[in-house]
């Protein structure tokens, strides 16, 4: 009979799961606090997410006297957002590569690597709709390129003290950086700095194109996801994840095949309240 509270390889699976989904989600969480995306909102099984824009005309205010005041008419129309995507990977790693590598090499390390290519990927999804922002400016340098993206977010949502969230190129900003001090920090594989040149918060990553810059106010970001321990996919599938529900991973053996196997599961995506709400600025002779 087996002794209590021995730590069976069931137990050892799990942690790997543990770790790998703690890992996800503390990136995404620090990434979305640096850019100050602050709505989160979990799909819904069988729940369309929808925003509404509003419209209408103001009436004129001059009225004579004794006169009815005339009715101002608006009305808001629903707008349907893009439906997000489950994506899903799937690795395997054969008994005989386990045998010749070991397991750590052979299953752990790779399962590591499957965790940067998923951040990967989902990074340049990220970028990809910010460069679909309809706002547009331009500055010969960088620095006045991210000036000019500054003063048009603070027109296009009228506040002198909107925050603001710029995305460039390492490239772009290289040499600045080579001469002033800065403090630097990471998070989902992005390097960031808060307060810079008093504009806001930079996120620099190569899926930017050099010479351009993605900027918005930092309330107009949304993260719409599917929470892999709910919308009812917990019905039927037994991942692991945490409280927020960003990831799922599952390990299991497969003994038909005599692989040691791994699903991960991931539905994220970013929006804009106002997608003219994003400012995409080139840099010198770009359009």
């Amino acid at each position: 009979m087996a002794e209590e509270n021995i730590i069976t390889k069931d137990a050892l699976a799990r942690v790997r799961e543990i770790e790998f989904v703690t890992a996800f989600s503390g990136s995404v969480t620090k990434l979305m606090d640096a850019i100050g995306v602050t709505r989160k909102i979990p799909k819904q099984a069988g729940a369309v997410l929808k925003t509404y824009k509003a419209s209408g005309t103001l009436a004129s205010g001059v009225v004579a006297e004794g006169e009815a005041i005339p009715l101002s008419k608006y009305e808001t129309q629903a707008v349907a957002v893009k439906e997000i995507t489950l994506k899903k990977w799937r690795k395997a790693t054969s008994a005989e590569a386990i045998i010749d590598r070991g397991y750590d090499q052979a299953v752990d390390m790779i399962t590591d690597e499957m965790l940067r290519d998923v951040q990967k990927g989902l990074r340049k999804d990220f970028f990809d709709f910010l460069a679909t922002g309809t706002g547009t400016a331009k500055g010969n340098t960088f620095q006045e390129a991210i000036a000019q993206a500054w003063g048009q977010l603070q027109v296009l949502f009228d506040d002198d003290g909107v925050a603001c969230a710029y995305f460039m190129n390492p490239l772009d900003v290289a040499d600045y950086l080579a001469t002033t001090p800065v403090s630097m920090q990471t998070a989902f594989g992005l390097s960031y700095v808060e307060n810079f040149m008093g504009l806001g918060t930079v996120i620099l990553n190569a899926s930017v194109p050099k010479g351009k810059i993605y900027a918005t106010a930092k309330d107009n970001l949304v993260l719409y996801y599917i929470p892999v321990n709910g919308a009812d996919l917990n019905e039927a599938f037994a991942f692991t994840s945490d409280e927020t529900g960003y990831v799922g991973i599952h390990e299991e053996a497969d003994y038909t095949n005599m692989t040691a196997a791994d699903t991960v599961v991931c539905g994220m995506q970013l929006l804009a309240e106002k997608l003219d709400g994003i400012v995409v600025a080139a840099i010198g002779a770009g359009d």
